[in-house]
């Protein structure tokens, strides 16, 4: 293991901490960006990320290139109710198999906050308002996600790319004081 790679993933994923947090606060989601992604620091996450740092996207990725699945990643979102796949589970209708399960409205907010901090720091002069919804675009055909939170989620990241974050972030503020979506 590099030492060199340890500092830089450290780095990265502090610096997208950090930006989850700010963001979460400016809408009122304090307790959610105190504790945003603490599991990335336990080794579980940590080394593998080390292992695979690369800087421009996440060593999850590179982990399941070569494994053909990331045992970071499953563990980091099965402990991570922000992750749409925290939701997934077996249906009570078992013939529908796997579903996606509403989220609620919190862990949505985090979700976008989420995205809008990593496309950040992956994209760094080259982020845009439209990187998050460009990113998210690239799968969305393939992920089982429950329709209603599937539906704000593309609200809310259209939403970023056509109107810019400060309108957005007002949006969900009030959003938020409601309650519900």
């Amino acid at each position: 293991m590099k030492a060199v790679n340890i500092i830089r993933h450290f780095i990265t994923i502090t610096e997208h901490k950090l930006l989850v947090m700010s963001h979460c606060f400016q809408v009122g989601l304090y307790r959610q960006g105190l504790l945003h992604d603490l599991s990335k620091y336990s080794p579980e996450e940590f080394f593998t990320g080390v292992r695979f740092y690369q800087g421009n996207r996440s060593p999850n990725a590179a982990e399941r290139e070569i494994l053909g699945f990331s045992k970071a990643w499953l563990h980091h979102k099965g402990r991570n109710k922000h992750h749409y796949e925290y939701w997934i589970d077996i249906s009570k209708n078992k013939e529908e198999g796997l579903v996606g399960n509403k989220m609620p409205l919190r862990y949505v907010i985090e979700m976008v906050m989420d995205r809008i901090a990593a496309c950040k720091v992956y994209r760094g002069k080259d982020y845009t308002d439209g990187a998050a919804w460009e990113y998210y675009e690239k799968t969305r055909k393939y992920v089982t996600m429950h329709p209603e939170t599937r539906a704000l989620l593309e609200r809310l990241l259209w939403m970023l790319k056509k109107k810019g974050e400060k309108k957005t972030f007002a949006y969900i503020r009030k959003l938020l004081k409601k309650g519900y979506y």
